[in-house]
């Protein structure tokens, strides 16, 4: 039997390696919540694919794959369809600039309309890009000083972001490619902690990922048919592509006002003030209802979940652990109401 001091020497060293691990792979921890996160998600899909393809390790092998590479597509295919936009738009501006070095840019003609400050707005762009000379020394200042490091740091947010991305990717398929075993695993450890009812704390955590994850996705395609549907009230062509992006871009939270504003600003810039205003009115309400009803309330449903503790789930996720605590967040709330349910069942029954 083991003395008390070789037992807090184990615990000492259980932890210190504990600790040296969760250092060396601070800078994968994101990633590899992704991966999990995206597993726990598609894991009822990829549970279904390998079961109607061939039998054994090969089956497996196979219906991981493809779900690595369908989440590939996703990942990387928005990315690189929009630098492939951004490099012909960068033709464009190249050209611009070739003729605002000759003859300066001229003020769009909605700007003199602008209530109030549209004089003194038309004074300062003929000062700042009006003439080649005005416009050569702002394109000075810019390239000189500023634009640079705008210019690097931006490339290396890229370049972070796709190499997340790969690393979320490989841990990915390794977690679908060993998850029978890895579900195993964590049940035990479960059970180990929580007893009996540890398995129903872990199928409760895997159900709030699974339902903030059908949350999201609905509120963002309802959110971009409502949003298109006001595009196409606006005179806004192209109302359907547009309100197919929107329900894109509505994935990533508070993203569907920024597309409420930028409309709206189209709509006055072009003079259309009334229906500019009322434009951001309908997307504001839009998406405040949308984000802080609907989504709560579809996600609490789902989970057992009062509709006030998903909300603070939510917001308080969003507000610790950034965009992946969208999904922390409902969970771990879960969790605790399944654990605060079952000690209030315990009591009752001893009572």
């Amino acid at each position: 039997m083991p003395t008390l001091t070789q037992v807090r020497a184990r615990w000492a060293a259980t932890i210190g390696i504990l600790a040296l691990g969760l250092w060396t792979l601070h800078g994968f921890l994101l990633p590899i919540v992704w991966a999990i996160v995206f597993s726990l998600t598609l894991w009822p899909l990829y549970d279904a694919i390998r079961k109607n393809l061939s039998p054994g390790p090969r089956g497996v092998i196979y219906a991981a794959l493809g779900m690595t590479l369908g989440m590939a597509i996703l990942l990387y295919g928005p990315v690189s369809y929009g630098l492939v936009r951004l490099l012909k738009e960068m033709q464009s501006l190249i050209s611009l600039i070739h003729s605002a070095q000759v003859e300066g840019i001229a003020p769009p003609l909605w700007l003199e309309t602008i209530p109030l400050a549209g004089a003194e707005l038309v004074h300062l762009w003929n000062q700042w890009l009006g003439s080649a000379e005005s416009f050569k020394d702002l394109a000075h200042v810019l390239f000189s000083s500023h634009l640079p490091g705008y210019t690097r740091v931006l490339a290396a947010f890229i370049v972070h972001r796709l190499a997340s991305a790969f690393f979320t990717l490989v841990v990915f398929f390794f977690i679908l490619l060993n998850g029978d075993m890895l579900k195993e695993e964590v049940l035990k450890k479960a059970e180990r902690l929580f007893g009996e009812n540890g398995d129903r704390h872990v199928r409760h955590a895997a159900n709030a990922v699974r339902a903030t994850v059908n949350g999201i996705v609905l509120v963002a395609l309802g959110q971009g048919v409502a949003l298109g549907f006001g595009f196409h009230l606006a005179g806004f062509q192209h109302a359907a592509l547009f309100g197919v992006l929107t329900s894109l871009v509505a994935l990533i939270p508070f993203a569907a006002k920024l597309i409420s504003f930028a409309a709206a600003l189209v709509l006055i810039s072009e003079g259309a003030v009334a229906a500019g205003i009322a434009f951001l009115v309908y997307g504001l309400l839009v998406v405040i209802l949308a984000d802080n009803y609907v989504k709560p309330k579809l996600i609490g449903n789902q989970v057992r979940l009062p509709f006030i503790w998903t909300l603070l789930g939510i917001l308080g996720g969003i507000e610790s652990f950034g965009f992946v605590g969208l999904f922390l967040g409902p969970t771990i709330m879960a969790v605790l109401m399944s654990i605060w349910r079952d000690s209030r069942e315990s009591q009752t029954s001893a009572a």
